[in-house]
């Protein structure tokens, strides 16, 4: 790992409030996610699964946790289960971990190697009653391909069928929405590291640049302060590329008279940071531009006022809406008719603004939360507006991260340059 060490606190604090939303005489199993293939021998750079990191901060392969709170031997209520070191695998594929690392890492005295997993496990899970087992249930997932999960789901059930089985990631999808203050040091850190490449782009960019050097600028101070990278695929997108919201060719001359939309965020110690600016190549925002720009920063002010506990991300999201369409009519993109006569599953303001308004962040960028329970202290948010306008090939979208506090929110990324003074003044520098 590029990242100091994290303190094994927060993945301590994870397991015991897992634990305590365990039924009694329950045992659990995580697993880590597979090693893919891309082609020939190759393979793709290894992603630990999501749940088992938030739990261990283990990101090596091949890894298992055991939790059986009420096993009758203290010594195996938590278990680490790892790859043996293998001196011949290590040559080849570089040092694995040992058990007082392990140990530091995570924060749990048991650990097993693999391949003596199997004469263990099953006395433990005769002397349980439920078994909870682990699978991918966010809300955006789209893989079709039974991963590890799925299958060790199924031979766990044929081998013992007369269990009681529960899912874990029924607790998961509650526990991680809501983060502790340990987790969200950890993703400020995230984004200190975002903060320093945009303004690193802001004396970088210029008519005639391209769309990849502006990412391989942010991936240079990304991997210069210990970031593991990129936490998803940066989105760089000049004049009417910006209407494409998950654009990623990163391959096209940024133009004088364009803005540039980019969407970008370090991933630290496994946690996401997620900003999305829109700047003019030349450093000057059009009067147009600048009118677009601020009626889009009024939506992601607004919205950011209104985000608190109790309120719904659906109930959130029509409110935001109902700005928008004020924006809009301000703006000169729709009329007064346009509303009269609009479709209620299809709203006229859809037309300029046709995404959601914010999402969960954490270890994942689209992390685990819900949609219609009302929002919670402790959870993490995007605030992300955007106006996207075909007949002037422009699109304009600001984004910061929101953690949850009792009064309303707290703006995680405060100090990173956001209105259009700000940036024409740093960018003229």
């Amino acid at each position: 790992m590029k990242y100091l060490p994290l303190n094994p606190k927060l993945f301590i604090q994870n397991r015991k409030r897992f634990i305590a939303a365990m039924e009694k005489n329950a045992i659990a199993i995580f697993n880590s996610n597979d090693e893919l293939p891309t082609n020939g021998d190759a393979l793709y750079t290894f992603k630990q699964n999501s749940d088992l990191y938030w739990l261990t901060g283990i990101e090596q392969e091949d890894t298992m946790l055991i939790l059986f709170p009420d096993n009758t031997d203290k010594q195996y209520r938590e278990v680490l289960v790892l790859v043996r070191p293998n001196e011949l695998k290590e040559k080849w594929d570089g040092r694995r971990l040992r058990i007082k690392e392990a140990q530091a890492i995570s924060g749990i005295d048991t650990i097993i190697w693999l391949d003596t997993l199997g004469g263990m496990l099953q006395p433990w899970i005769h002397l349980a009653d439920t078994i909870y087992l682990n699978s991918n249930e966010n809300d955006r997932k789209a893989n079709l391909v039974p991963v590890r999960d799925y299958r060790y789901a199924e031979e766990i059930r044929k081998r013992y069928p007369l269990h009681q089985y529960r899912r874990s990631a029924k607790i998961m999808k509650t526990l991680r929405s809501v983060k502790t203050k340990e987790e969200v040091a950890v993703m400020q850190t995230a984004i200190d590291i975002t903060e320093k490449a945009f303004r690193r782009l802001l004396s970088f960019i210029r008519p005639g640049v391209m769309e990849y050097e502006i990412e391989a600028e942010i991936y240079h101070e990304f991997l210069r302060n210990r970031a593991t990278g990129p936490a998803y695929h940066s989105i760089i997108a000049s004049g009417d590329r910006a209407r494409t919201l998950h654009y990623v060719s990163n391959n096209e001359e940024c133009k004088d008279g364009e803005l540039v939309l980019m969407d970008f965020g370090a991933e630290y110690g496994g946690y996401c940071a997620d900003l999305t600016r829109t700047v003019p190549v030349n450093g000057k925002f059009t009067r147009r531009q600048k009118d677009v720009y601020n009626a889009c920063l009024h939506l992601h002010r607004y919205a950011a006022s209104i985000l608190s506990p109790g309120i719904t991300i659906i109930e959130y999201t029509d409110k935001v809406g109902e700005e928008a369409t004020k924006q809009f009519v301000k703006l000169g993109l729709i009329k007064k008719a346009d509303i009269k006569n609009e479709d209620k599953d299809n709203r006229a303001y859809r037309k300029y603004l046709y995404h959601g308004i914010s999402h969960h962040l954490g270890i994942d960028v689209h992390d685990l939360g819900t949609r219609t329970a009302p929002i919670c202290e402790g959870m993490v948010f995007t605030i992300e507006p955007g106006i996207y306008i075909e007949e002037e090939q422009m699109g304009i979208r600001i984004e910061n991260n929101f953690w949850i506090n009792k009064k309303g929110n707290k703006d995680l990324m405060k100090n990173i340059p956001i209105t259009a003074e700000e940036i024409e003044a740093l960018m003229k520098k």
